[in-house]
């Protein structure tokens, strides 16, 4: 395609961003093109730009408006049954074999009890080892890189969530974790007969408990004790996600614990890490880790903030990166109303012309909508459920928005990167202690570059510790700062503000479908948008 914006080919060497996929979303792309059922969507229903759905899968690098070739999708809401054709999920099953796809394992969903079973080391409960078996065997199928069945600490924390899953301990919760790691280690395919390489989960809620787990789990990364069986990198999980602190003290142990080999531990993923910094924190450390350790290096971050934002009414309008300052991606409820049903002006154009937003970034995908692509039902249209609804959006519409709303976050993790690598930075970035302090370094990139530049552990870790100052000051997807924990349980709306907000502190927050905005969809999008994955932060 000529009109493609290939951000596959602008990725360069950052830390890289995965949408998180919904499988509201991938049932588009999949349905479409069953050849006995589908389309999904009446091709009269397309805009007039987009007649192939296949223009908005970004693994399709033919296709695709905007070709990516890195995603996640989670076994904790797919169909682990790989036997059987299911054209909703055909979106992963048969995407590109060129494309890297990180398979989550769905501790969120023990962790919840939305998997039901006695989930304790050697419990002997049928229903957890039938569903610890088969998402292993998902995983293996599926994914380049397979997450370790973890058991989140903050379960234990959660009274419903720990009587949901048996596991009321840290003890437990460690226990259950390193019996679904030997599980995985002795049942995995193995990478050299076609099976997914897989991630050792390292979680704790404060560097303590996050010391002590990495103990215990970092033994499943050894090649000496596992040969050829060993995992293969590192899931960051809990406080490791989102206290850089703790991440570069981490970093500088799994180096000289012999755990960053190149060609044995490559990958490092960060689980739910959706603030825009952090991708360009997260490059800094990648670069630093291959230019001194491990030359074939990468980290990469997921959130499924895109999808979630969509399914509240939320559409990416602005990506906005001052010098110095916060850098976001900004977001509002930009139109849904009845009136634009026989509106053909241009979406962008139009929110703009209305005065319903001051600022609009278009997408492959929002250049080629009208406001009546999304604003479909009049007023006296009746629904798919034969009511007359109070949204003028109709299901194809989310999927729309989804779509651009994805591009949206992936450019502005892009963006954010060529912007800091031209010479800006945002606050977060700039080390505002070093006035009066003599020989400290001012950037980020000189911190880190500094601890890894020398060899000696102990130096390291003392430059770490020189500025635990100034991590206190880089605010954490999560709302930590260093190593101090916030817990609020606020509103969704509240993550859009500009202020700083933290989230649970079970470290994600559930999407409650009855604040969707579609009464049309609402108990569709209770099934099929990705209630596993209303883990996410948005700032």
């Amino acid at each position: 395609m000529t009109d493609q914006d290939n951000l596959t080919a602008k990725q360069l060497d950052y830390a890289v961003f995965l949408p998180a996929i919904s499988g509201f979303y991938a049932t588009f792309i999949g349905k479409q093109r069953d050849p006995v059922n589908g389309p999904y969507v009446d091709p009269a229903r397309m805009p007039a730009g987009i007649q192939d759905m296949e223009q908005m899968n970004w693994l399709n690098s033919q296709k695709s408006l905007f070709p990516y070739k890195w995603s996640l999708y989670s076994g904790g809401h797919a169909n682990l049954d790989l036997t059987k054709q299911d054209w909703s999920e055909d979106m992963i099953r048969n995407r590109d074999p060129n494309t890297v796809l990180l398979g989550d394992s769905g501790g969120f969903q023990i962790a919840k009890g939305l998997w039901e079973g006695d989930w304790k080391a050697n419990s002997g409960c049928l229903k957890a080892q039938k569903r610890r078996q088969a998402v292993l065997t998902w995983l293996d199928s599926i994914s380049t890189y397979g997450m370790g069945l973890d058991i989140p600490t903050w379960v234990i924390h959660d009274k419903k969530a720990s009587d949901a899953c048996q596991i009321k301990t840290l003890d437990q919760a460690v226990e259950a974790t390193k019996y679904n790691n030997e599980y995985f280690i002795k049942h995995r395919r193995g990478k050299d007969a076609g099976g997914a390489r897989f991630l050792n989960v390292l979680q704790g809620d404060n560097h303590p408990n996050a010391d002590a787990w990495y103990e215990l789990m970092k033994e499943y990364c050894d090649p000496k004790k596992y040969p050829g069986r060993h995992f293969d990198g590192w899931g960051m999980g809990g406080q490791n996600m989102c206290d850089v602190h703790l991440v570069l003290r981490r970093l500088v142990a799994l180096r000289h614990d012999g755990l960053l080999q190149q060609g044995l531990h490559d990958w490092m993923h960060f689980l739910g890490t959706s603030k825009l910094e952090w991708a360009v924190l997260l490059t800094v450390i990648q670069r630093a880790v291959r230019k001194y350790v491990n030359p074939s290096f990468t980290i990469s971050f997921d959130c499924a903030s895109p999808f979630l934002a969509t399914a509240n009414g939320q559409v990416y309008h602005h990506i906005d990166l001052p010098h110095n300052d916060k850098w976001c991606y900004r977001m509002s409820p930009i139109v849904d109303d009845k009136k634009y049903a026989t509106d053909t002006r241009p979406y962008g154009q139009a929110v703009l012309a209305d005065g319903l937003i001051d600022h609009f970034d278009e997408s492959p995908i929002s250049r080629h909508l009208t406001m009546k692509d999304i604003c479909i039902y009049r007023p006296g249209d009746l629904n798919k459920i034969g009511k007359e609804g109070k949204t003028s959006w109709d299901s194809f519409s989310y999927a729309l928005l989804m779509g651009h709303n994805v591009w949206m976050h992936l450019e502005a993790v892009q963006r954010a990167n060529r912007t800091y690598d031209s010479g800006s930075w945002p606050a977060m970035m700039w080390n505002q202690g070093t006035k009066g302090r003599t020989g400290d370094h001012a950037h980020f990139r000189d911190i880190v570059d500094a601890i890894f530049a020398t060899p000696n552990r102990a130096e390291s870790e003392a430059i770490i510790e020189h500025y635990s100052r100034y991590w206190m000051d880089i605010v954490g997807t999560r709302g930590f700062k260093g190593d101090k924990t916030v817990s609020a349980r606020p509103q969704f709306n509240m993550f859009f503000e500009e202020v700083e907000v933290a989230e649970t502190a079970d470290d994600s927050v559930l999407l409650d479908t009855s604040t969707l905005r579609s009464e049309e969809h609402t108990s569709e999008l209770q099934s099929r948008v990705d209630i596993s994955y209303a883990v996410f932060c948005l700032k």
